[in-house]
């Protein structure tokens, strides 16, 4: 069952959130799982979730089973709000999954949003937590509405839950479900889901978001990064592969190929920003990916100055890469204010004014009088990286060198990255030197896409760089690029 009400989110704050939106693609959702018994499943999957905390910050679910019943606990907020002692103490079982949230489709307030997604299969209740965006949703939708299925929340993942169901009753087992699913959505997801008595993982063929799989002792933990099997000491085993299914129960790990591998292809935001840096992909920590990339920003767009910083927390592995490379000093200049752009309650009007300076403070004393260099992820709107420059401006710099370690970002993403319609992407409408006269930096400078590449230590066929190429690597109906697609990018 679910417990939790909803929690009011009010207008004002709703539309505060908007407004001081990140200069960056926005975060995925992070999902865990494990199959743990005489172990505290509820109590490694809340910290599993707090490893994932940088993937979402909106809602946070666990749902427990003991082999008999299915529990739920989620509500709106960090995993810390989301959950008190008392509810980890009613959640006992062998297996657990988790989620942390961030909305790419679905209203972020509202609760039934929230993951895991519970249904039921005949006498037998399932729970599902889904990282990725399908693009066949609304036909999905569409087909399933015609054969009188309701649907309670407006997320794909209610859709992914809903065929697994369908195709389980059919099939006469939730494996055959999730294959029959798996041949039909399209997309990308990595999800965890349970029944009373097992625990399942699969992703799509084109292994788009992350799954890996970690050893507890002799259980199995299932995570989006290696960092949340980190936290709880469970060792890395390796990749869920794309188009794999696995399931783990009492039998112990099952693996198979649901359906064909197509053509890797990780998102290469995971390298550039979403995944955290101690995590590691592909063989590669994200640290040192992250350094390499500034180290070439370094070589390919050097500036006399006479200060390195990074903006919290993705650009400091990379301002540090670019110290090292240049010569020039690294310091920090910029306190960050964790988290505070997720919270429900709204600033006052006082502190609205304030801006960006809610989430970033400058350190006056560490930048007054110097000429600095840059390093920031990404540039998406280049309204909130205008408004930096100026607070650093204010706080005494001579001069604001930009450095970006991505190339810049002309088109949208379809596969569970919140970025705009593509006039709304700065790149797609200007020129470099015409964003660098919006933000109001001295030079501005993005990594090319070979140096990224490069810096992550693989091939460019491994990845999906369609925010910056326009090559998708998973079909995007016509219907659902009028959505995002209307203009040819700068070039």
């Amino acid at each position: 069952m679910d417990h939790n009400p909803p929690v009011s989110v009010d207008q004002s704050s709703q539309e505060w959130i908007l407004e001081e939106r990140p200069d960056r693609p926005e975060e995925a959702c992070g999902v865990f799982g494990v199959y743990a018994p005489g172990e505290d499943v509820a109590r490694l999957a809340y910290f599993g979730l707090h490893a994932l905390q940088h993937r979402g910050q909106e809602s946070a679910g666990i749902a427990v089973a003991d082999g008999h019943t299915l529990t739920v606990v989620k509500s709106l907020g960090l995993v810390a709000q989301a959950f008190k002692e008392s509810d980890l103490a009613t959640l006992q079982g062998h297996l657990a999954i988790g989620h942390t949230r961030y909305s790419t489709t679905g209203s972020s307030s509202h609760w039934e949003n929230a993951q895991p997604m519970v249904s039921s299969i005949g006498h037998n209740t399932i729970a599902l937590a889904h990282n990725g965006n399908l693009v066949n949703t609304v036909e999905l939708r569409d087909i399933l509405k015609g054969r009188g299925i309701r649907f309670r929340s407006t997320t794909d993942s209610e859709v992914i839950a809903t065929l697994v169901d369908h195709f389980t009753q059919e099939h006469g087992s939730i494996r055959g479900g999730i294959r029959e699913t798996m041949k039909l959505v399209s997309g990308a997801y990595a999800v965890v889901l349970m029944s009373e008595e097992a625990l399942y993982a699969f992703r799509d063929p084109y292994g788009v978001r992350p799954l890996v799989l970690g050893l507890l002792n002799d259980s199995w933990v299932v995570a989006s990064e290696t960092c949340g099997l980190d936290i709880i000491g469970a060792k890395f085993v390796r990749d869920v592969a794309p188009g794999e299914m696995l399931k783990i129960s009492a039998a112990g790990l099952e693996s198979e190929q649901a359906v064909p591998a197509e053509r890797p292809s990780l998102c290469i935001f995971e390298f550039i920003y979403f995944a955290r840096p101690d995590s590691v992909m592909y063989d590669c920590t994200l640290y040192e990916a992250r350094q390499r990339m500034g180290a070439a920003l370094a070589r390919s767009a050097a500036v006399e100055a006479d200060l390195v910083m990074g903006v919290p927390d993705s650009g400091v592995p990379a301002a540090t890469g670019y110290a090292m490379e240049s010569g020039i000093p690294y310091g920090e200049g910029l306190a960050k204010n964790r988290y505070v752009g997720r919270t429900f309650i709204a600033p006052s009007e006082t502190l609205r004014q304030q801006g960006i300076r809610l989430k970033l403070n400058p350190m006056r004393h560490a930048i007054e009088g110097k000429r600095l260099v840059v390093v920031d992820d990404s540039i998406v709107r280049g309204n909130t990286t205008r408004k930096l420059i100026a607070l650093l401006r204010e706080a005494g710099a001579t001069e604001v060198h930009m450095r970006i370690t991505s190339p810049p970002v002309k088109w949208p993403c379809f596969y569970g990255i919140d970025t705009d319609t593509q006039e709304q992407l700065i790149a797609a409408v200007k020129t470099i030197e015409e964003i660098r006269e919006h933000i109001g930096a001295d030079s501005l400078a993005y990594l090319s896409v070979p140096d990224m590449i490069a810096s992550t230590g693989r091939c460019a066929d491994e990845y999906c760089t369609a925010c910056f190429t326009g090559e998708y690597p998973v079909e995007i109906p016509d219907s659902v690029k009028r959505g995002k697609l209307s203009l040819e990018p700068v070039g």
